[in-house]
């Protein structure tokens, strides 16, 4: 049964904690071409360097991932209806007692190494790389003077983004850091059912004397009206809709530890959690600030011009003039003209034990399959490999990594530097409509050996077979003499990791011949030159 403290009781009677923690002043937002405004913010763009990366890997991980049972975890744990809800309460206690605040004290990440993690990540083929820089459960994952609830001062006692950028840098990988805790105020709300009202004083004698709970938590406030008592325990995460709406100091503080990661450790990438930009709906300066800021901060140091890449969610079409649109566990049916990203996992977006020991992680096949599919359309693949509460991940994964590897090494090329071709692709996932729900979720698609996807570079138009054929001989319509897409005399046709391929083209298009044997375990590449 919840149980609401005398505070969460009194009627009415809630104060909003107004503490900023061991830092008071504000960080300054860098001023320059770019003004906090929609219009002048629309003189970003996408560099050429993130448009030839093509692939990156993120470390979707923190403090929740002690519990290692899935995502959300910091949220789910305070409702008894929920699994999440009753594993907590098996084998931690009751939430009261064991909360949030000692899920992330007992998280050690004792055997973590990202040294050797970000080395086999570029091994893999990925060409940057991505952590946390905090969650919904609003814990700072380095030194941060504006949240004194983080990775130096309670758990690991690690600065995790200084080790990752460490990493980075040594590698020659470009950093991204996401941040999600502007959805802490209404995400948490569970928990004012248990530890989520008390306050520094209440934390006398106790292992956490000295801190403010509500520095973590943010529950100091109104519960969010209109969806509760339907029976969901989904948070609100726009802000209308009943949302109980975050104070000013809460909105501040959020702006404060963004502008100081970003001053700190000058990230390549950001990405937000967020419809567009946190805030958005109740209070678009937040977004608007960090957005200057960054591509300020970026131009004052590369001679003037920002190289930097920004994601949000839920875009509309004005909104992709000044950020780049992430789509979650998705891929647009349609090539898009502006470029963009997907982000997927291969499980569950913080570790879980149950998807490991079930064997429910895409497999090496799905990934390249989803990878080939973004880039003809315009887009990048962001792939969160979940990491255990140690630091380490387990021997499934390396496994799937092997076999991306296996198949990047040899067909990297189609992948790298490329660009759209005439069109996307040919076969029945290319002509039938797949649309996205919300921000993405349209991931599982059933690709066979009549899809084919196309992309160029040069004179070059890479040709992937999404699956082998049992028919070694293959016919691409788009080439065809009669095709709209028809560009000219084919020179050579080659397999990547085989050599030359007899081909014959004519009016319904190329025809190619296999050979017998497939030269890999996922699909086909040819560089058709013309």
């Amino acid at each position: 049964m919840h149980r609401r403290n005398s505070f969460a009781k009194a009627a009415g009677i809630f104060i909003v904690a107004a503490s900023m923690g061991a830092c008071s002043s504000d960080v300054k937002v860098e001023t320059g071409k770019y003004k906090p405004d929609w219009e002048s913010l629309k003189q970003w763009e996408c560099p050429e360097w993130f448009k030839d990366a093509k692939f990156g890997i993120w470390a979707h991980w923190g403090p929740q991932c002690q519990a290692e049972t899935g995502d959300w975890y910091a949220r789910h744990m305070y409702y008894e209806r929920d699994w999440q809800g009753q594993h907590h309460r098996r084998v931690y206690g009751d939430p009261s007692e064991y909360g949030l605040k000692e899920l992330i004290r007992d998280w050690k990440a004792e055997e973590w190494d990202p040294d050797a993690l970000v080395k086999l990540y570029k091994s893999v083929g990925a060409r940057y790389f991505f952590t946390l820089g905090q969650h919904h459960d609003n814990f700072d994952l380095w030194d941060s003077p504006y949240q004194e609830w983080n990775s130096v001062n309670v758990g690991p006692k690690k600065d995790i983004i200084k080790g990752w950028a460490e990493a980075c840098k040594k590698y020659g990988l470009p950093l991204g850091i996401s941040m999600h805790g502007s959805h802490t105020w209404t995400w948490m709300e569970g928990s004012q059912a248990y530890d989520g009202n008390l306050t520094k004083a209440d934390g006398k004698g106790q292992w956490w004397e000295g801190l403010d709970p509500q520095e973590l938590y943010a529950q100091r406030h109104e519960h969010s009206q209109g969806w509760e008592n339907s029976g969901t325990i989904h948070s609100q995460w726009n802000w209308g809709n009943g949302a109980s709406l975050p104070s000013e100091e809460y909105k501040m503080k959020f702006q404060n530890r963004v502008l100081e990661c970003i001053n700190r450790f000058h990230p390549d990438m950001l990405y937000f959690d967020d419809t567009v930009l946190p805030f958005y709906g109740c209070d678009d300066r937040v977004g608007l600030n960090i957005l200057a800021h960054y591509y300020n901060t970026s131009a004052r140091l590369n001679g003037g011009e920002q190289s930097v890449v920004p994601m949000g969610k839920v875009l509309e079409e004005e909104h992709k003039e000044l950020m780049m649109w992430d789509v979650e566990r998705g891929v647009p049916d349609k090539a898009q003209e502006k470029y963009w990203q997907t982000c997927t996992c291969l499980g569950s977006w913080h570790y879980e034990q149950g998807v490991y020991n079930q064997n429910r992680y895409k497999s090496a096949q799905q990934v390249i399959s989803m990878l080939v599919d973004v880039v003809s359309k315009n887009g990048n693949l962001l792939l969160s490999v979940p990491v255990r509460a140690n630091g380490t991940i387990d021997d499934k994964e390396t496994a799937i990594l092997e076999g991306i590897k296996e198949w990047m090494d040899v067909n990297g090329a189609s992948i790298y530097g490329t660009r759209p071709w005439k069109t996307f692709g040919e076969g029945p996932m290319a002509e039938n409509s797949n649309p996205l729900k919300a921000q993405g979720f349209n991931e599982n698609n059933n690709y066979s050996s009549a899809d084919i996807r196309f992309v160029q570079r040069n004179d070059t138009v890479f040709t992937t077979i999404m699956r082998w054929p049992q028919d070694k001989e293959v016919t691409i319509k788009a080439f065809g003499t009669a095709s709209p897409h028809y560009s000219g005399e084919v020179k050579s046709v080659e397999l990547l990791g085989h050599g030359t391929l007899a081909f014959t083209n004519g009016e319904d298009g190329l025809k190619v011949t296999l050979p017998k044997e497939p030269t890999n375990r996922i699909a086909p590449v040819l560089a058709v030159t013309f």
